[in-house]
């Protein structure tokens, strides 16, 4: 027999912050509120739009255009980089206002949450309830101008599919009441996993819309589809059954830099490559990880490409000990050339909680210590408070960024 839709009630919260990065920008300078703004990797026409505002999207202006092409759309276009601290500042507030309903708040990336409000006394009140107050607690408690979209469901796809359907400013429900309506509005790509790859697939088959999707048989989608288990996942998220429940381990660590001025000079490449290493081992120690395996990628002036990767036999958890690493890769370059971008990462990773300790401390223990009361000060006081002295007139080198993802 086939799987029957859930007609469980919902308990999935999908929340998103509408055009975060430039919404952030607009509540911290009110004279921008309102205008077409786009949020920019750089200001100039060739940087890449990360965030339009809700004014600029009705222009057509998207993210990932470059900034001359959103000029052209618009031409009073106002193009501003991102405001990090503000941008984590508003995350925090956001994730402790969430947190106030539910312990299982699940971040997916700096501006979408999902919160699962399973056997919590929350869901006694409602969860359209609760979506409303949420929404309210924002304006009220993070700026005026910061709106969300609120999707709830069964399960994760649906929330997230219902956070989408009325943008900006959203509540929507779906569930077995409303399913089939939802789907027939829809198209393929709408949605999320689906893209124009799958879209292909599943037109071969003879699906053609969300519709088409859900009255397709779970064999049909395993055997002929999907051609495995990935078909019955579809089969049963479809229909608001929990199949995308589970936290992934991290299987490494990566930072990458685009220059601003080429160069084949070691000791100005020195300088990134630590800061590099820098930022990927604060990331590295907050996951209380650390790790034997490191690969650098060069990207030349002459668009050709060198990449080396080595595990080594010991496990690397400083600054100094990444950099050492890096390094030893960087001298087996086959030739010296002129360098565009430097991407550095580090896999092979191990919990610090492993790691065998001496019975009496040693000097690389004590570094280690050392490492992580210095992330400890610049956790408190700031970026760069304390940092190694190769890293000197280098702060505003590598700027900040916040990934898209988790």
């Amino acid at each position: 027999m086939e799987t029957l839709l859930n007609k469980a009630e919902p308990t999935i919260m999908h929340i998103d912050l509408n055009s975060c990065f430039a919404t952030v920008e607009q509540q911290s300078h009110p004279h921008l509120r309102g205008k077409p703004i786009v949020i920019a990797a750089y200001p100039t026409n060739s940087g890449c739009i990360l965030a339009p505002s809700i004014e600029a999207k009705k222009f057509g202006i998207k993210t990932g255009m470059r900034v001359g092409e959103g000029k052209k759309l618009f031409s009073d276009l106002i193009v501003r980089t991102a405001d990090t601290i503000l941008i984590r500042d508003v995350h925090q507030k956001f994730k402790k206002i969430c947190l106030d309903y539910s312990p299982d708040v699940v971040v997916k990336s700096i501006d979408e949450v999902v919160i699962n409000f399973s056997e919590t006394p929350a869901l006694n009140r409602g969860l359209v309830n609760i979506g409303r107050e949420i929404k309210k607690r924002f304006r009220t408690e993070i700026g005026e101008w910061i709106s969300c979209n609120v999707g709830i469901s069964t399960n994760r796809f649906l929330a997230k599919t219902a956070a989408s359907l009325h943008k900006p400013d959203g509540l929507d429900v779906i569930d077995y009441k409303n399913l089939e309506k939802v789907y027939e509005r829809l198209s393929l790509t709408d949605l999320h996993g689906i893209n124009t790859r799958f879209e292909y697939r599943l037109n071969q088959a003879g699906i053609y819309n969300p519709l088409d999707f859900l009255k397709t048989p779970d064999h049909i989608l395993r055997k002929v589809v999907f051609k495995g288990i990935t078909g019955h996942y579809w089969f049963l998220r479809l229909r608001g059954h929990e199949v995308d429940d589970f936290t992934s381990s991290r299987k490494s660590f990566g930072q990458d830099y685009a220059l601003v001025k080429k160069t084949k000079d070691v000791n100005e490449l020195k300088k990134i490559i630590i800061k590099l290493c820098e930022k990927m081992g604060r990331r590295l120690r907050e996951s209380k990880n650390c790790a034997s395996g490191f690969h650098l990628g060069l990207v030349y002036d002459d668009w050709t490409y060198w990449h080396k990767g080595h595990k080594f036999r010991e496990y690397s958890y400083t600054t100094q000990e990444i950099f050492s690493n890096i390094m030893k890769i960087f001298y087996q370059q086959p030739e010296s050339k002129m360098v565009r971008k430097v991407a550095v990462s580090c896999f092979d990773l191990q919990s610090i909680a492993n790691m065998t300790l001496s019975l009496f401390e040693t000097d690389v223990e004590k570094k280690r210590f050392l490492s992580n009361a210095l992330d400890k000060i610049n956790d408190r006081y700031g970026e760069y408070v304390i940092y190694p002295g190769l890293m000197m007139d280098m702060k505003n080198t590598i700027l900040d960024r916040i990934a898209f993802g988790k």
